[in-house]
């Protein structure tokens, strides 16, 4: 198959807005309640954390298929690993600004995350580890994406070193840290007021009746956040 047509696939892929899908399914409009994003962290307070994290799941599962699974469908002779970036660029762009959404989407943290899960697994997994351990602390889901992001390119840099100049997926990881931030400025302005939502507020972490009170929480608008 051409190169052109998977990106074009993987990016029809991350357009696949499965936070929007599953919070219709569940009688929730996500557009409508809280933040207003169809990204895990507004599912979360909609629809409490289950529900979250099957979505994250399924996001990152978009960045892992066009990054592993796509590309071996590419035609011989094609160089296997730009056809991974580009069709690793092309999901993330569909999860930001899906085509299905009237170019709306996520923030692109879980599909990105799925995204190095296929590209360099251990830089992946050690941001998300940073990202855990951060929310954890400090409650603050934006905080801990934030850092991650920024941390991403850092990672990649240091486990190619010399030559991580040369490494495209070095600039990939660069991409994608800027396109994090740049989504998150809303955030970064509310953290910096100290206005920004905790998690364990609405839907509770853990709690047995973490949905239903999800559901109640939706009814309130609350700021908007990762």
């Amino acid at each position: 198959m051409h190169p052109a047509v998977l990106v074009v696939l993987a990016y029809l892929i991350g357009s696949v807005p499965f936070g929007f899908l599953v919070g219709k399914a569940r009688g929730v409009d996500l557009r409508q309640v809280g933040s207003g994003n169809i990204g895990s962290t507004n599912i979360y307070r909609a629809l409490g954390l289950r529900i979250a994290v099957m979505v994250f799941l399924l996001d990152a599962g978009k960045g892992l298929l066009a990054t592993r699974g796509l590309p071996i469908l590419a035609a011989g002779g094609t160089d296997i690993g730009y056809v991974r970036l580009a069709c690793g660029l092309a999901v993330i762009v569909g999860s930001v600004a899906s085509i299905f959404m009237r170019l709306k989407g996520g923030k692109g943290v879980a599909t990105g995350a799925g995204v190095f899960l296929g590209l360099a697994p251990l830089a992946a997994v050690l941001c998300i580890g940073v990202w855990a351990a951060l929310v954890a602390a400090f409650k603050y889901v934006s905080l801990g994406s934030l850092v991650a992001a920024a941390l991403l390119p850092l990672l990649v840099a240091l486990f190619n070193r010399p030559g991580y100049y040369r490494n495209p997926v070095f600039y990939l990881a660069l991409a994608v840290a800027a396109v994090v931030i740049v989504r998150h400025r809303s955030n970064i302005a509310r953290l910096a007021a100290g206005e920004e939502h905790k998690v364990g507020r609405g839907a509770r972490m853990g709690s047995p009746t973490g949905d239903q009170a999800g559901r109640g929480a939706a009814a309130q608008p609350t700021h908007k956040e990762a």
